[in-house]
């Protein structure tokens, strides 16, 4: 079974960058999309960005408006990794977030959380001066 591990995340200022690391552990991740969420306290989880598996669709990605330009996110199949950056960061980007995998290939990735069969625990993200 596929198990993915969340860490980076941390206490940094408006404006501060941080990357998070989605190690894997189980499996090989090339057919495997992964996708970034996160959830604000009293908010729903919602999906911020993803990145389809390496076969057929070669890692393309997708981000949410309220992360586009700021965020990136890249993925190391030999490192069994997945990356997000996090640049000029507000706020409103404070919330735990969680990495999440399901197999697909030759697909764009999509941001439903009804897609994705495994989920990390989560790290914590604080933005705040």
């Amino acid at each position: 079974q596929l198990q993915l591990v969340e860490s980076g995340g941390g206490l940094v200022q408006p404006g501060g960058s941080l990357r998070l690391s989605c190690a894997a552990s189980g499996f090989t991740l090339d057919g495997y999309v992964i996708g970034w969420f996160r959830q604000a306290p009293g908010k729903e989880r919602e999906g911020v960005s993803c990145i389809s598996s390496s076969i057929g669709t070669i890692g393309s990605t997708y981000y949410s408006d309220s992360v586009k330009g700021r965020f990136t996110i890249s993925r190391d199949n030999a490192k069994k990794t997945v990356y997000l950056q996090m640049n000029s960061l507000k706020p409103e980007d404070t919330a735990v977030y969680y990495c999440a995998a399901y197999y697909r290939l030759f697909r764009q990735c999509v941001l439903s959380e009804a897609n994705y069969e495994y989920w990390g625990q989560g790290t914590q993200v604080t933005v705040s001066s």
